[in-house]
Order: C-alpha cells, then structure tokens, then sequence
C-alpha cells in the first residue's frame, strides 16, 4: 500500500454527533509503523462521556496515551482498542515486524501510524477479537490489585459493563466467601450470574437479597469495587459496606456528579475509599511491577477468560452514528459492541 494513501477517523464533532472525516497518512518516521486496523472496540462508558459532553476541560483525556492527550476540545478522535495488521515500517524497526498484529491505543480509524513502542504484539494464540479488551482487562487487573482480596472476603463489584464483567471474573477466581454484582440491565445481570460462583442483583428490586448474600460474621461487606459509571452509585457501595471496608471506585465520572451521603456510616465504620486508576502502577506495587509485567499477566487473563464471549454485536465504521445514538438513548443495551473494517 502506498502511504499516499488516506485514511478514514471518527470524529465527535459536537455534542451527540460524531462523522467519519478523510484524512491523509504521513509518512513514516524512524520507529513508527502504518497498521491496517482490523477491528476497534467502543468502549461505552469512556465513549458516552465525549459523546454528551461530559468531559472534564481542565485535563486531558489521558495524558499516558499519545493519541490523546491533546484531545480535550471538539472536533475530536476517540477510541483506544483497535487491533491490526503492521503493513509497512520506518527506520530501525524489524522488515519482520511487517504481518504481525498489533494492538494500538488509537481512536477508531481503518488506517494508524503510530511508535511501535506504544503497540503491543498480539500473541500468535490470541485472536484478533480477544485482543481487542487488552485494555479492559489491564483495567481490571489494576482494579483486583488494588483491591487486594483476601481468601474468605465477601466483595461485590457495582456495575456489570465489560470493566464489571471482567473485574467480577478475575474475582472469582479467588476463593472468597461470596462474590456478588450488582446492575440494572438484566442482560449484563445473565452475563454476570454466568460466571463461577457470582449471584447478580437489581440494586432497586433486590437490596435486602443482596445485603443478605454479602452479610458476614464481621457485617458487612469487606470491599465493594464501583464501575457503573453513575456516582450515585457510591451510596449503595457506602450501605453495603461494614467497619473498616474498602470501596475502590474505578469509574471515570468526568463533569457527572451526585449527592454522597458522607455522614453516618463513612464517618463512624472508618471507611477506606480508594480511586483507581490504570494508566500507571499503584505506588505500593511500583518496587517489583512495571507495565511489561502486567502486560504479560493480561495476555495470561485474556486466553484464561475468553472476553471475546461478552462480544454481542459486530459493526460497520460507518453505522457509528447510529450505534452511538442507541447506546446513548438506552436502545442498544449490549456489553460489547465492536467496529470491523
């Protein structure tokens, strides 16, 4: 392919509207590779923040990623799972490089130039497709890391999205007491309950069973993770929590705020509340892991919990209007919705 080529981006042009705008491909400089994407994943709760205009104007998107961190202002490029295929290389890279598939931190685009030191490799085991929640499932290893389950604990992850599916299944491979989730869509409950040894509850209709199946001799539940993406949802993390529980919240909010309830139980049980975050390692662990090693357990996790199974719909580039539209209406309630090219 010649790199006169252009290439296809989407775009969020303003609040609610994103179009897919041509562009021309630069030509490659020393340590650079032009990757012919495969396929990119939406990620709904990030996505639906750039999409109603919920980000926050005071910091970038994520100043960890390149392809980001100048985006803070409309129009923009979004997205950060594509996987693809490395077609032509710049100076100082491997001629063998060219055929081998990537994962790229890049917003959705037929056509990526990007450092190969910002890519990962794709296994040869791992499919295209599986590839695609590198991201999630580092996500969610963070997350369990900063948890730091102990065997006999009783958690519950609030907010079964693809990070709450893969937080809960990374869970419950630990021989806890209980494991509980907690959404609203009955679809992502089925997914959940699916999983080893996981009851799911609706917050509204099933409180008092949910409470029940988290009750321990201690009271309480010893940590409660939240990824629903509502802050709301912090209250109900406060009254299933016990003397001394840790809530780790990994949901990004940007500008969306709610009333927490900060009195009472937060005050008298000693509560430990956590932010996690996984562009970089947690200051406790930064003696012995680096991004490499957590890498490495992800590829481990993808191949062990198959994340292509939560792939519910496949979707042209071109549909991106109208699957966004949905996703934002509450029309389209799928876990995971993925784009070819």
């Amino acid at each position: 392919m010649s790199q006169s080529c252009s290439k296809q981006t989407l775009y969020f042009s303003g609040q609610r509207s994103v179009e897919i705008r041509e562009e021309s491909l630069t030509v490659l400089a020393a340590g650079q590779v032009l990757v012919r994407t495969l396929c990119s994943a939406i990620s709904a709760g990030t996505e639906m923040l750039v999409y109603r205009g919920q980000l926050p104007t005071e910091m970038d998107v994520d100043s960890s990623l390149s392809s980001l961190s100048d985006n803070d202002a409309y129009p923009m490029p979004y997205g950060y799972a594509c996987v693809g295929e490395v077609l032509a290389v710049g100076e100082n890279i491997a001629r063998d490089t060219v055929g081998k598939r990537v994962f790229v931190f890049h917003p959705h685009s037929n056509f990526i130039i990007s450092d190969l030191d910002s890519c990962q490799i794709v296994p040869d085991d791992v499919s295209s497709q599986a590839a695609l929640f590198l991201a999630n499932m580092e996500t969610a290893i963070n997350l369990v890391q900063d948890v730091k389950p102990l065997v006999g604990e009783t958690g519950a992850v609030i907010g079964q999205g693809i990070v709450g599916l893969l937080t809960a299944a990374l869970l419950s491979e630990f021989p806890l007491a209980s494991l509980c989730t907690v959404d609203k869509q009955i679809n992502r409950r089925v997914l959940s309950s699916a999983l080893n040894k996981v009851k799911s509850f609706d917050p509204d209709a099933q409180l008092q069973e949910l409470q029940a199946a988290l009750e321990s001799s201690a009271g309480g539940t010893d940590f409660i993770v939240e990824v629903s993406g509502a802050p709301a949802a912090l209250n109900l993390a406060i009254d299933l929590s016990g003397y001394g529980s840790r809530i780790i919240i990994g949901s990004w909010y940007g500008t969306k705020n709610a009333a927490i309830n900060l009195g009472g139980k937060v005050h008298r049980n000693r509560l430990n509340i956590y932010s996690s975050q996984v562009s970089s390692i947690a200051p406790h662990l930064t003696a012995r892991w680096s991004k490499a090693r957590r890498f490495e357990v992800v590829w481990d996790a993808i191949r062990r919990l198959r994340p292509e199974q939560f792939i519910a719909k496949t979707v042209e580039l071109t549909d991106a209007s109208d699957v966004y539209h949905r996703i934002d209406t509450g029309e389209d309630q799928d876990v995971q919705t993925i784009f070819t090219y």
